[in-house]
């Protein structure tokens, strides 16, 4: 068992390591640093990092307690995100790359018009801050059960302190110092994955394939639910739902396209693209593997998944066994680190992200000098910080479910808009009556709440489940269908869907 002070102990290391990275690729850095890595970020770096980035401590704890409900299904998810990287890789970056753009959501100003762009930068801003927070109230909660509780530190002052951990060292290099720190995240969580399974399979006298093969083990490896289309986890809707998921939370997410955007020309982020793809599939099974085996031991050892606020949390049932379970010191150690590391690869990148996106879509950076830039973009990656320090704190109150599921709910909330302005700026010639696209947005989301909240009992027990992302998009598609002009202006010149299709 690991002392809460050895723990701290631990994380302060581990930090003091993440400051050294800063310390070296924040030197002369400027706004174009912090924003772009001044485009010169190698791919395969990029590419190894965003899978850290794209798991997250989300999928680090709240994957394996998923297992114990739900089995494998969600590697129907899972699935459906391989084939949405594809489609980011061909069909959004070829646009961003060709129009050299900073914020992806310059697109939608250039498109149709100044409060397009505020609507798409607004869902991001909403979309992300409530993503970074689920990320990082994981790991607040981790921290607080392990190690602060012990000394009466209260909740809140947990989070503050994770959150001022990660100012700190992006606050001068940010995507650059990113692209860094990482890859090193994403090292430490796959080995953290790889130790655990290997002392957990040696303990269960169990290899992953034995997991996969073995018919007693059904009910938790049970991947494809085909039976009834009305189920909420159907292979179906699950598929779909996925590759809409990272169309949206990737491929139209400045978050994640910024990584991307560092890199050298468009194939090297195309590449990027598609060999993280493949290895985020491979890792997903991996923690789903080792959810089975973490269920197996619990119940092996009699070990009860954790309470929080007098209620059982799945959430904690990973860390209570690697840290507590009998595993040994080694298995706790790089358990921390590997959680630490998930949660902050995730949380990083996203407040540098915000930063990017209000600096540039809501101040109009470029119209400062260069002295101000400076002191605008500093003074907006500390109040980003405020930001995600209130959500967080908001979220041990009110979250009721799943971490990971209660994610991908949001996400069909928020980014719905994003989905329906970017498909009709490629996919159709028109230009729309730009001052009306806040009534469209706004109806669309109304309407998309209340289908969301229909009781299942009156569709005739059909629940709804990520089908609701898709259905968003599709509203807010047909809600500028009705806005659309026939023509572009004069000044607008070729269409986004003509040159992606010239340039395809």
């Amino acid at each position: 068992m690991l002392s809460p002070i050895f723990i701290l102990i631990l994380i302060l290391g581990y930090f003091a390591l993440l400051m050294t990275i800063a310390y070296f690729t924040s030197r002369k850095a400027n706004n174009q640093t912090f924003f772009t890595a001044n485009r010169s970020a190698p791919w395969y770096l990029v590419a190894f990092g965003m899978v850290g980035a794209s798991l997250s401590g989300v999928t680090f704890i709240s994957v394996p307690g998923w297992v114990g409900d739900s089995g494998f299904s969600y590697f129907q998810v899972v699935l459906g995100y391989w084939a949405g990287y594809i489609i980011v890789a061909f069909v959004l970056l070829p646009i961003y790359y060709r129009q050299n753009l900073t914020s992806i959501y310059q697109y939608l100003k250039d498109r149709f018009g100044d409060n397009s762009h505020k609507v798409g930068a607004l869902s991001f801003f909403i979309s992300r801050v409530l993503g970074a927070s689920f990320r990082l109230f994981l790991v607040a909660i981790v921290l607080q059960q392990f190690i602060f509780e012990a000394w009466g530190i209260p909740y809140e002052i947990t989070v503050v302190i994770s959150i001022v951990l990660i100012w700190v060292y992006t606050q001068k290099g940010g995507i650059k110092t990113i692209v860094w720190t990482d890859t090193l995240q994403t090292l430490l969580m796959l080995t953290a994955v790889g130790l655990t399974l290997y002392h957990l399979g040696n303990t269960l006298n169990l290899n992953p394939l034995e997991i996969l093969s073995e018919v007693r083990y059904n009910d938790y490896t049970r991947t494809w639910v085909t039976e009834d289309l009305f189920a909420r986890n159907h292979f179906l809707k699950s598929f779909v739902g996925g590759v809409f998921i990272t169309i949206c939370m990737t491929g139209l997410d400045q978050d994640m396209m910024q990584k991307n955007l560092t890199c050298r020309t468009l194939k090297a982020a195309q590449t990027n693209m598609v060999v993280f793809s493949l290895v985020l599939v491979a890792v997903t099974l991996l923690f789903l593997i080792l959810g089975v085996m973490i269920v197996l031991y619990a119940a092996q050892n009699q070990i009860m998944t954790p309470l929080m606020e007098g209620s059982p949390k799945t959430d904690l049932l990973f860390p209570e066994i690697a840290i507590n379970g009998g595993l040994g010191i080694e298995v706790g150690v790089i358990f921390i680190l590997g959680l630490i590391a998930a949660a902050y690869s995730s949380a990083d990148s996203a407040l540098t992200s915000l930063t990017t996106s209000f600096c540039i879509d809501f101040l109009k950076l470029e119209q400062y000098s260069e002295r101000q830039q400076q002191k605008i973009r500093k003074q907006t990656h500390m109040g980003m910080s405020l930001v995600l320090i209130l959500v967080v704190i908001a979220f041990k109150y009110v979250l009721d479910r799943n971490v990971i599921d209660g994610l991908l709910t949001v996400a069909s909330y928020t980014y719905g808009p994003l989905l329906g302005l970017f498909a009709f700026g490629i996919f159709t010639p028109f230009q729309i009556k730009d001052r009306r696209v806040w009534t469209v947005v706004i109806s669309s989301m109304l309407l998309i709440v209340g289908v969301g909240n229909i009781p299942p009992e009156v569709l005739g027990g059909y629940q709804i489940g990520y089908e609701l992302l898709p259905l968003n998009g599709l509203l807010t598609f047909m809600g500028l269908w009705l806005i659309r002009q026939k023509k572009l202006p004069s000044n607008q010149g070729t269409s986004p869907s003509e040159t992606a299709t010239k340039g395809s």
